[in-house]
């Protein structure tokens, strides 16, 4: 069975005055806005809602609950700032219980990487020994040590393991090369230099020909000029005997 609230008492209704009194009393008269209408309560208590005019609380109601007692005027019994329907509201509280799970098992999960970060770096260092052992230990050998078949690797020859002998070698191939490649060039010098006398002694020959024939030619001119010449005086002596 439930319970039906009594009718609201009509002084309770219209106390205003008297509920924005009470909020005066707990915040600045400028954060309470109008009316926003009233709740029906239990054993005849009404409760008075005014618009929140604070920052950062949409959809908040200051709520002031009324009641009156037989043969007497209506009172203040509590004053609050509630949410309406689609407030601004703070996310669902979680139990330190559960936040303290949360803590340890992320404080774990840090642990154990730490953990690793220190194995690798052991790891590290331990390479790092055996590296400087092995060369210590080298630093410690002699070339008797590396005397395998009787005979030593090392020689009179050789600084530090390179045997400087085949370096030699090596350096006078390498000059053998480059004067046999300096002779080639010599040679190739010289053959383009007697190509070059041939073709000059070529060159003066043509031209001393060449003049040769002008001289017999200008010679042949002039036989023919003289014979000219003759004729012509035959040729006057003819006409004057006639």
């Amino acid at each position: 069975m439930t319970s039906t609230p009594e009718p609201a008492d009509e002084r309770l209704l219209s106390a205003h005055d008297l509920a924005r009194a009470a909020l005066n009393e707990i915040t600045p008269a400028a954060t309470v806005g109008d009316t926003a209408g009233y709740t029906l309560e239990d054993e005849g208590v009404v409760s008075l809602r005014f618009h929140n005019r604070l920052e950062g609380y949409p959809g908040w109601f200051w709520t002031v609950s009324l009641a009156v007692v037989e043969g007497a005027e209506p009172t203040v019994l509590e004053v609050e700032l509630l949410p309406g329907d689609g407030a601004l509201l703070a996310p669902e509280w979680t139990p330190w219980a559960e936040r303290l799970a949360d803590y340890q098992a992320a404080q774990a999960a840090l642990a154990e990487a730490a953990g690793e970060t220190v194995d690798d770096d052991a790891d590290e260092d331990a390479d790092d020994d055996d590296d400087e052992e092995a060369l210590s230990e080298l630093d410690d050998l002699d070339a008797t040590d590396f005397d395998v078949d009787g005979s030593s690797i090392l020689h009179a020859g050789d600084v530090d393991g390179v045997d400087i002998d085949v370096l030699d070698d090596d350096a006078d191939d390498d000059e053998s090369d480059d004067a046999d490649d300096d002779e080639s060039d010599d040679d190739d010098d010289a053959d383009g230099d007697d190509d070059d006398a041939d073709d000059d002694e070529s060159d003066d020959d043509d031209a001393d020909d060449d003049d040769a024939d002008d001289d017999e030619s200008d010679d042949d001119d002039d036989e023919s000029d003289d014979d000219d010449d003759a004729d012509a005086d035959d040729d006057e002596g003819a006409d004057r005997t006639y």
